[in-house]
């Protein structure tokens, strides 16, 4: 068993201590059991994102319902939007992120090589139009930190302008999660290997 860094809490497998439901108020105790019980919208639980997010209540109600119309915008659909959670961890790279949604991404039809190219930062050649287009965008945002006129152009073409601002959106607020989960260096489960290889060549 590996063993945890000295200062990870072994419960909450994070520097932060696990929030005890009794402790919370009346509403914040239905998102603590939305959080508990791994919804869709909380697929880690209390170790996770969810369960550091409870350490700030009044910030709750306001992430969980932000994080629900992300998860299910009708313009992107489930597979494009977990490629843009895969596209901001691998940018990011941040192996609970991606290690929890690769399943998820897997679930929502995201064909194998297309996990492929976004993991091992392969060309996107031979991908659909629209999935390439996705992973081209994250790559100059997280690699170039800006986006090329001519990569922006395409994706407008590709996706349209309300699917570009959910993408964009969801890519947002995934690397927000990022940094969430690396400066409180959440862990994942015991016996859970992380799927994200080493960085590879940028």
């Amino acid at each position: 068993m590996t063993r945890l860094p000295p200062d990870i809490d072994p419960e909450s497998r994070s520097r932060l201590p696990v929030v005890r439901r009794e402790a919370l108020d009346e509403a914040t105790q239905a998102a603590y059991d939305e959080i508990a019980t791994r919804s869709a919208t909380s697929v880690a639980g209390l170790q996770g994102p969810g369960g550091i997010m409870l350490h700030s209540p009044a910030l709750v109600a306001v992430h969980r319902a932000y994080n629900r119309a992300l998860r299910t915008l009708p313009e992107l659909g489930p597979a494009l939007t977990e490629l843009a959670i895969l596209v901001t961890a691998r940018g990011m790279d941040q192996p609970f992120e991606w290690t929890t949604h690769e399943p998820a991404a897997r679930a929502a039809g995201l064909a194998e090589r297309t996990i492929e190219v976004v993991r091992q930062r392969l060309p996107v050649e031979g991908l659909a139009p629209r999935e390439a287009i996705v992973i081209r965008l994250g790559s100059e945002v997280f690699g170039m930190r800006r986006v090329r006129p001519e990569t922006y152009a395409e994706a407008e073409r590709l996706l349209g302008r309300r699917a570009l601002v959910s993408l964009v959106a969801v890519m947002a607020s995934y690397t927000g999660t990022a940094v969430l989960l690396t400066v409180f260096d959440q862990q994942l489960p015991p016996g859970t290997p992380s799927t994200l290889d080493e960085s590879p060549e940028k």
